[in-house]
């Protein structure tokens, strides 16, 4: 396929860091032996690996208007637009599942939840408020669930405590996954994609979306930038003052945790938006650049050569633990190892990521 027109190379550049970033912290030498920036903080709080997802969902928001608006602008009618909607969820959401699946296809125990399922989600949900609303309905839409979704986890007990509680498996979105999120779950009683937690993660989207309405506005680029860095800069604080109430947890996808990552999301637009479209640094983020051009293509090859890397034995052993134990016996330090390991394997990914870039094959769902 050849590339489309007047994409927004930042966007591109974001997208693909995030990719990179995710690559990193999914696929360790190690899982024992992590530095405590690339894990997930284990319950309350933010790590650099937290605000990988939200980034996710984000950037989506942002492709919707970026793409949408433009088909509007062109008459296109609005029936097609919402069967290819429909039509492109069902695909990311399929894809996500067949990675469930992948080298077990155990039915009897598949998630039915994770990455690209609740992208599938928030794009789907996204698209259509988007194709149906502007900009301060959809500020007021994200406001609302953010609030309502505040006041149920800290006002309603959870049945059968019989108290409010926020703690991993016995808060109200843990019981309501127990009751009716089909399939095994990531954490054996609760998912931290399941049902309930999934609203607010919409809000991530929709944030996403109010910063591609700066980016499309006809305000200067160094105004869009200035407006992406403010907003960012008293979301994120907002975003903490909120966390006094209502902690920041990416668990359970908190309204002050939306608030947080999507700050820092603003914040980093802002940046790529500046360096990249402003002074056209692209030197730098060229590798973010090739890497966004076919993210989710790279996101499946990554789970798909972790079969080989992770799942296939080589005298008993992984080929990653082999990589592991023969650097650490010649006296690297074992996060250090496990780390070097997960930047090797991000360029192992890099590489039909550049072969596409190069032969301009762009794979779009």
């Amino acid at each position: 396929m050849s590339e489309p027109v007047n994409r927004l190379i930042s966007l591109d550049a974001m997208r693909g860091f995030t990719i990179a970033a995710m690559i990193l912290v999914n696929f360790p030498g190690n899982g024992d032996h992590v530095f405590a920036p690339l894990k997930h903080s284990v319950w309350n709080g933010l790590t650099p690996t937290d605000v990988i997802a939200p980034f996710f969902l984000f950037i989506v928001g942002v492709s919707i208007v970026l793409a949408y608006t433009k088909r509007l602008e062109k008459g296109l009618p609005k029936k097609d637009m919402y069967k290819k909607i429909v039509i492109r969820s069902f695909k990311i959401f399929a894809i996500g599942i067949l990675l469930n699946l992948l080298w077990d296809f155990n039915f009897a125990e598949l998630r039915w939840t994770g990455t690209l399922p609740r992208i599938a989600v928030v794009f789907l949900a996204c698209s259509i408020l988007f194709l149906n609303t502007d900009w301060k309905k959809q500020a007021w839409i994200g406001g609302f669930i953010l609030v309502v979704y505040w006041l149920a986890m800290t006002l309603i007990p959870t049945p059968g405590v019989g108290k409010v509680m926020l703690e991993p498996g016995v808060n109200l979105a843990a019981w309501v996954d127990s009751k009716y999120l089909p399939g095994t779950m990531w954490q054996g009683t609760w998912d931290p994609e399941g049902i309930l937690s999934t609203f607010p993660s919409i809000v991530s989207g929709i944030t996403g979306m109010l910063a591609g309405f700066i980016i499309l506005s006809k305000r200067t680029k160094e105004v869009q930038v200035i407006h992406l860095m403010v907003l960012g800069f008293f979301m994120t604080f907002a975003g903490y003052l909120w966390g006094l109430t209502f902690p920041v947890n990416e668990n359970i996808w908190t309204s002050s945790f939306v608030f947080v990552t999507s700050g820092i999301a603003f914040m980093a637009l802002g940046a790529f938006h500046y360096l990249v479209d402003m002074k056209g640094y692209t030197h730098g983020t060229k590798p973010g650049i090739i890497f966004g051009a076919n993210a989710i293509t790279v996101y499946v090859l990554g789970d798909v050569l972790a079969g080989i890397f992770y799942g296939i034995k080589v005298g008993g052993e992984s080929l990653n633990m082999h990589f592991f134990n023969v650097f650490t016996g010649i006296g690297l330090g074992e996060k250090f190892t496990s780390m070097l390991y997960s930047l090797i394997y991000v360029c192992i990914t890099f590489i039909p990521a550049l072969i596409m870039y190069r032969k301009r094959i762009f794979i779009k769902l």
